[in-house]
């Protein structure tokens, strides 16, 4: 079926840096690589509307011919767009692993080059050129001991990638005239995989950094409430604050869940357990569900064992064991005064 430049100038508007248009077309490389940019971001999208005519026309003469649109002997001409492209997305990609997987071994050595070759690639496999694949990763895995450990390094790393991969630029394989196109959910399939492979240890990231702000929050919100627990008034005030979004979003939309369970909603994650006070229930040896008389007995009695006067023959570790506790007792006691005292 004959493409229309209506429908990939539609698609270009409406989803564009996603690469709806580019998919339309046939064009899964370049599609994926502006799903991954969102548009070579935000520039190569614009940068297009003025070239989907010539896709358009590239994209119904292969399908009509199936026969190569350009001479297979010599390597295309050089672009300047395409190298400075191959230079961005591998510090983009290089970035991305930098933020993502930097917890892995062999990060410097083996991760950040590949991640970053793999950047590199995807700009010089964009329609209808390629480059060498394993040039570009050794290109890669060469430069990155030189700038090992230095969170510049996907800067020189992309570079030599990109040289590279410009010196071993040629254009695709033509599709074998007569064979059929590749079906859609097969190229979505994969698309989707890639784009998972991409995203996943980003969001990973997002989700842990969040967790921990989350974390660091309660913790806030909880010191807060055990300073003014004393002041009813002031605790009203804080009420009012936490449940403002609610009201607000009532305002805007006329309804919602009963504020009777956004106080419900509040008061759960108020009662979620912080990071520290589960490392304190780790220290004394008890349960999330234990009671304040279950955390007080256990703490006597770890107090007996540890205590510094009953421990001549390992004192200096009795002592930090002995501080440990009285430390995770009272982190514990302020969160049970915080919500017993009212």
């Amino acid at each position: 079926m004959a493409k229309r430049v209506v429908t990939a100038y539609a698609l270009w508007a409406l989803g564009g840096p996603l690469g709806l248009h580019h998919l339309y077309l046939g064009r899964d490389s370049h599609a994926l690589l502006w799903l991954l940019t969102l548009g070579g971001f935000g520039v190569g999208w614009a940068r297009e509307f003025f070239r989907i005519p010539s896709y358009v026309g590239e994209a119904n003469r292969e399908a009509s011919r199936g026969t190569p649109q350009h001479p297979q002997a010599r390597p295309p001409p050089m672009s300047l767009a395409r190298f400075a492209g191959q230079i961005c997305v591998g510090i983009y990609f290089g970035t991305v692993a930098l933020i993502g997987l930097n917890s892995l071994s062999f990060f410097y050595l083996m991760v950040l080059p590949l991640c970053v070759g793999a950047g590199v690639h995807l700009v010089s496999v964009a329609g209808h050129e390629t480059s060498n694949l394993q040039k570009t990763l050794t290109a890669c895995l060469i430069t990155s001991p030189i700038f090992y450990g230095s969170a510049l390094s996907p800067l020189p790393i992309s570079l030599a990638a990109s040289v590279t991969a410009a010196q071993h630029r040629q254009y695709k394989q033509p599709r074998p005239a007569g064979a059929p196109p590749k079906p859609l959910g097969s190229r979505l399939y994969r698309l989707g995989l890639a784009w998972l492979a991409f995203s996943a240890p980003l969001g990973y990231c997002v989700f842990h950094n969040t967790t921990a702000t989350l974390y660091y929050l309660s913790d806030c919100v909880a010191a807060v409430l055990d300073a003014l627990w004393f002041f009813p008034w002031l605790g009203g005030a804080l009420e009012y604050l936490l449940l403002l979004p609610y009201r607000i979003l009532c305002a805007f939309t006329g309804g919602g869940i009963a504020e009777e369970s956004w106080r419900m909603v509040l008061e759960i994650l108020l009662r979620e357990y912080s990071q520290k006070e589960k490392e304190a229930l780790k220290v004394l040896l008890v349960s999330e569900e234990a009671s304040l008389e279950e955390i007080t007995h256990s703490y006597r009695e770890l107090v007996k064992v540890w205590h510094p006067d009953r421990n001549h023959d390992r004192a200096e570790e009795a002592q930090q064991m002995f501080i440990q506790i009285q430390e995770a007792y009272e982190t514990l006691l302020r969160r049970h005064r915080a919500f017993h005292r009212k």
